[in-house]
């Protein structure tokens, strides 16, 4: 039935928007490959939502899933970071290995999202941080960048990344931190204050500190989720 391919055709959108953004990056276009990240995030959110509602679930779907995911969270994020690199080590041109290491978040969430599609513990929680959390970090930079927010300039802020972002991105992909999941079985307050509070924060974070919000909510949602895991033992 055609129906049932309404997801499939919603998460194809997001391998497409993926496909689109990996163009304008070899274009030098990091704001709109950036942009691309963004539409994803909201495209992903939508086809979960659509298979939930329409009750069309399964593994094709999982599957499928997974894979837009790759090119859109995993290889367009490592391009964007890729082409940022000459303006970080432009003083270190004999080490044009290092623009290299961006690619480390391709691998690691590939291995992330292989480990999601067999791990039977993520059915309402995540084990390590999802992949869309790390790529919309990485697709605020190149907006970052046009502000003047954190008083750095491109190359600075780019080596930070290299340096500290990068290894820490990766460790957390595939950590066995437990992280809240936004899925509502019901929508009390009292068993989703959590999500509740990583909601309306976010939304804040975005209002007053724009696109320097999404590096700050990341941060926020790993805390609160420790706060939760903590809690929830007592």
């Amino acid at each position: 039935m055609i129906i049932k391919q309404i997801p499939n055709a919603i998460t194809s959108a997001n391998l497409f928007t993926g496909c689109i953004g990996i163009v304008f990056a070899f274009n030098q276009d990091l704001r709109s490959a950036a942009l691309c990240i963004l539409i994803s995030l909201i495209i992903d959110f939508f086809d979960g939502f659509a298979a939930r509602l329409l009750n069309v679930s399964g593994p094709m779907g999982k599957e499928l899933d997974s894979l837009a995911d790759m090119v859109s969270f995993g290889v367009l994020p490592s391009v964007i970071l890729f082409h940022m690199a000459p303006k970080a080590f432009f003083g270190y041109t004999d080490f044009p290995v290092l623009s290299y290491l961006a690619f480390f978040i391709a691998v690691f969430s590939a291995y992330r999202l292989a480990k999601f599609n067999l791990d039977t513990r993520q059915t309402d929680k995540f084990i390590g941080v999802p992949t869309p959390a790390i790529s919309a970090v990485i697709a605020s930079v190149p907006f970052i960048f046009e502000s003047d927010t954190f008083y750095f300039d491109s190359s600075t802020t780019t080596v930070l990344l290299y340096l500290a972002f990068i290894p820490l991105a990766c460790y957390l992909l595939i950590s066995e931190i437990q992280l809240i999941a936004l899925k509502f079985k019901k929508f009390g307050f009292a068993e989703n204050k959590f999500r509740y509070i990583l909601m309306i924060s976010s939304v804040l974070l975005l209002l007053i500190f724009k696109f320097v919000g999404i590096p700050l909510i990341l941060v926020l949602y790993i805390i609160l989720s420790i706060i939760e895991q903590k809690t929830a033992k007592i």
